[in-house]
């Protein structure tokens, strides 16, 4: 009885969860659902002959996506430990195979899918998971050798026998190397699906979790500096990135630049957010979903909400992404150990990045490039696999140190 009730307090956490936490993710997918009815409807009467065809379907991921992320909130998170290892390997797996797959129809030079039964699964979700899980979970293990007090070239000179910390710096180097090389080796494989947002985002979060656990400031100095040079580099000789991406660097540079192709999804949303102003058109009633903004429902999805509901309504669901961000750092910072802490802020970190981009692409900030809105652009395994990373948060809170309301 005694070893069941141990196995048991392995496999499950004990006491609530975060309420405030819960309530954002729902209100998130909540709004996110209806947004996704409201910007489809009309693209799906004439593409598809439903005009509920993607509200159906999300809605059943969102189902599906809600139940996992309750029994994954059930969990104890510590045995997401024993996955670290193996979802890297699988997401390494399906990185390889997906290049060898043949693309579906229309999407013939982009190797992003991969077609299992109804599901078409996109390897770079559960890429940018793994890299996650697997920092997280390293880190934590190496976490005394990173945050080491001694570190110094001289005292590293001085031999491992005579000195601890020469050995605690070696192990703070290998560390670094095994990062770099396992972050380096992802973005290359994701780039190779010629999915150049896909890249920037992995290497973001892996930059991310190298801050978040400790690592000294001239590495980021450098990172900085690599970042400077090929955003210099893009701008300047935008002929080296992937045929589809060169024409979208060129329209977000030149604003009068093919306003028939290149620039016709940017300037039908910049039309939808200023037709939008302080109150919006309404929900339902926006103009520019009228087959302008092509294919509204995915990753421009917020200018139809800005049109629809307004500066007012942008804001509030920006408050909502910095509020869920917030609230999972604050479950993080007061977890009870690095793993719990390092895993919490490192999703919801990703979750707030991620809606940053989006925001910022489809306000002609950045390059068009294809970054999903989290909760909101349509897209089933992406939601399902964001819904169970946040269920893993609502577990890592059962332990936290913060009051449950």
């Amino acid at each position: 009885m005694a070893e069941k009730r141990r196995k048991n307090s392995f496999l499950f956490a004990e006491g609530g969860f975060d309420i405030p936490f819960l309530l954002i993710v729902l209100a998130l997918l909540t709004i996110g659902l209806i947004m996704v009815f409201s910007s489809s409807y009309t693209y799906c009467y004439y593409n598809k002959g439903d005009s509920l065809h993607y509200l159906k379907r999300q809605l059943a991921f969102a189902v599906v996506g809600v139940i996992v992320m309750l029994l994954a909130s059930r969990l104890n998170y510590k045995i997401f430990k024993v996955f670290a290892k193996p979802v890297l390997s699988v997401s390494f797996i399906l990185l390889v195979v997906v290049l060898l797959v043949e693309p579906p129809a229309g999407y013939e030079n982009f190797h992003r899918w991969l077609s299992v039964g109804p599901i078409n699964l996109q390897p770079s979700e559960v890429a940018k998971f793994a890299i996650i899980l697997f920092f997280a979970h390293h880190m934590s293990e190496h976490y005394r050798a990173i945050n080491s007090d001694q570190l110094s070239n001289a005292s590293f000179a001085q031999g491992f026998n005579q000195n601890p910390g020469g050995i605690k710096i070696y192990e703070r180097h290998v560390c670094l190397a095994l990062y770099i090389a396992i972050l380096g080796a992802t973005c290359f494989l994701v780039y190779l699906e010629n999915h150049v947002s896909g890249t920037l985002l992995i290497a973001a979060l892996g930059v991310m979790m190298l801050w978040l656990a400790g690592y000294d400031y001239k590495a980021f100095v450098i990172f900085g500096i690599i970042g400077i040079v090929l955003v210099l580099l893009v701008v300047t000789k935008p002929d080296i990135l992937p045929e589809h991406a060169q024409p979208r660097i060129s329209a977000w540079l030149n604003k009068d630049f093919d306003p028939r192709g290149a620039r016709w999804q940017t300037n039908n949303a910049l039309y939808a957010i200023g037709s939008g102003g302080i109150f919006g058109v309404g929900l339902g009633n926006s103009q520019q979903k009228q087959l302008y903004v092509s294919e509204p429902q995915n990753d421009f999805i917020f200018s139809i909400l800005c049109e629809e509901l307004g500066l007012i309504g942008a804001f509030a669901i920006i408050g909502l992404f910095i509020a869920l961000v917030y609230r999972g750092f604050l479950i993080g910072i007061r977890s009870r150990d690095k793993f719990a802490a390092l895993l919490a802020m490192g999703l919801s970190f990703q979750v707030g990045l991620q809606a940053a981009l989006n925001i910022c692409v489809v306000t002609d900030i950045l390059p068009n490039t294809g970054i999903s809105l989290p909760f909101f652009s349509y897209g089933g395994t992406a939601l399902l696999m964001l819904l169970g990373e946040m269920g893993i948060v609502l577990a890592i809170s059962r332990n936290a140190k913060i009051k449950k309301v």
